[in-house]
């Protein structure tokens, strides 16, 4: 063996090495579109320059139109999973998405737990696909035992009023800090509440997006409103927020850079296949499009989007 060979199968000095991406670990479900669950989160925390460590909690039959049903994973499947990685890689942050039953919701509550010190973004997707039996026992135990580890909540204003305030009889909506407060009775800091409806000006119609906590509302953004169905939005933007978090932003910083990575998201978002448009996480390695050619986006008249239209937009942050 000559000196350059040992030279060359060396170990590396580790003070070498450049500094590792934030590690986030993402408990979701499997979904086969590519939309959300697991292959939407880690596409968004790799895209936010953040490496992702997926935890498979359910698998979902679905397709880019929607749910038709899902397997249960073995709750101990679930922290096993977990514990391998955990028991090798330093995370940054959490990222809770559908766990699948209140058993696992249990599970992943007792994994956590053991991490308090680590940001948890939980999103709560709307589970209307459920039976109503399964989806009561899993918003129970998720809003007993998911609740109280979380520092931002993320969901839709229906789906976060459904969830948090289901006995609300006012005829007007909730606000974004009076589901604050219903979430930190729970234990839940912040809530990021999509999809608010502002009155139309004219023939354009705007959505409110707010982070609140107890006290009021903290940030927001008033956006147009996409006449277009989108799927995974909630997804995207719940991993770019654990991701950013994970990095070390400020939070309300981290909302912004989210929305904004949202936006772009859905303004390159395409149609895989005959149901709605899935957000294009990797926009910013698109090349332009040529002079005199139009920009692409989404283009056909749909159900409309529940977590907001942003205007603008920071570019891709590589941490």
């Amino acid at each position: 063996m000559t000196p350059d060979s040992q030279a060359a199968t060396a170990p590396q000095d580790p003070a070498l090495e450049p500094p590792a991406p934030a590690c986030v670990l993402s408990f979701n479900a499997s979904d086969p579109s590519g939309a959300g669950g697991v292959a939407g989160d880690v596409a968004t925390i790799a895209a936010m320059g953040a490496h992702a460590l997926p935890v498979v909690t359910s698998i979902v039959m679905r397709d880019t139109a929607e749910i038709f049903d899902h397997h249960d994973i073995d709750d101990d499947a679930v922290v096993e999973q977990a514990r391998t990685i955990l028991e090798d890689v330093t995370i940054a942050g959490w990222k809770v998405g559908f766990l699948g039953t209140a058993e696992t919701v249990s599970a992943v509550a007792e994994v956590l737990s053991d991490y308090a010190d680590i940001p948890l973004v939980a999103y709560m997707p709307s589970l209307s696909w459920l039976e109503e039996e399964q989806q009561q026992s899993y918003l129970d135990a998720f809003r007993e035992l998911i609740l109280p580890a979380t520092e931002v909540l993320v969901g839709s204003h229906k789906t976060l009023q459904d969830f948090l305030l289901p006995d609300w009889d006012s005829e007007r909506p909730p606000s974004a800090r009076e589901l604050a407060v219903a979430a930190a009775e729970h234990g839940t800091r912040y809530v990021l509440v999509t999809g608010i409806m502002l009155a139309s000006k004219g023939t354009e119609q705007y959505i409110d997006n707010v982070l609140a906590s107890a006290q009021g509302a903290l940030t927001g953004e008033k956006f147009e409103r996409f006449d277009t169905a989108f799927v995974g939005a909630g997804d995207t933007l719940s991993a770019a927020l654990a991701a950013l978090l994970a990095a070390g932003s400020e939070l309300q910083a981290a909302v912004g850079e989210a929305l904004s990575f949202l936006d772009q998201s859905l303004d390159a978002g395409f149609r895989p296949g005959m149901g709605n448009i899935v957000p294009d996480r990797f926009f910013w390695a698109l090349p332009p499009p040529e002079e005199g050619e139009p920009e692409t986006g989404p283009e056909e008249p749909g159900g409309g989007f529940d977590d907001s239209k942003t205007q603008g937009g920071a570019p891709r942050r590589v941490h």
